[in-house]
């Protein structure tokens, strides 16, 4: 099993360009979002809405996904929890703005998602390098974790 430091350095390998990293900025909580919005779309057995309205094929996800982080670093699991809050919550506004209408909910978060996979795309165009999870698809978890140690540090946290 990986280290969180050997995660992040080996995903940090392909993102030295300043460009593309300001592009992964703005790009990977944009598809974190768009895609939760997508799977939060999804129709639910009846019993999920027993349990709680928010309960739905996006918070099961982001359930699993704290899981991933707990196992690779207790502070960012923590931040990741705020993270997934914002998700949530953002998520529930723009499904509430658009009336409660699951299609424009996935149309409104498609645009988004394509959109910053394009900017990801043209970012990685940029720096000459493959997205890292074309070698190994928990890099795409690895990416807003990359984000959130250089935040964490940015405030004088640790990340691990």
């Amino acid at each position: 099993m990986k280290t969180v430091d050997q995660w992040l350095d080996e995903y940090g390998e392909s993102h030295k360009n300043a460009t593309n990293k300001l592009i992964h900025w703005i790009c990977i909580p944009l598809i974190m979002f768009s895609l939760f919005g997508i799977l939060w779309a999804i129709p639910v057995p009846s019993q999920f809405e027993k349990v709680s309205p928010l309960l739905n094929w996006s918070t099961i996800l982001l359930v699993l996904a704290i899981l991933f982080y707990v196992r690779l670093s207790i502070p960012l699991f923590i931040g990741f929890i705020f993270i997934a809050a914002a998700i949530v919550f953002g998520n529930h506004l723009l499904f509430n703005f658009l009336g409660g209408n699951w299609q424009l909910q996935v149309a409104a978060s498609l645009l988004i998602f394509i959109a910053a996979w394009i900017g990801q795309f043209i970012g990685h165009n940029i720096e000459g390098k493959k997205p890292s999870f074309l070698k190994d698809l928990q890099f795409l978890l690895i990416g807003p974790a990359w984000l959130l140690h250089f935040a964490l540090k940015k405030v004088g946290l640790p990340y691990k």
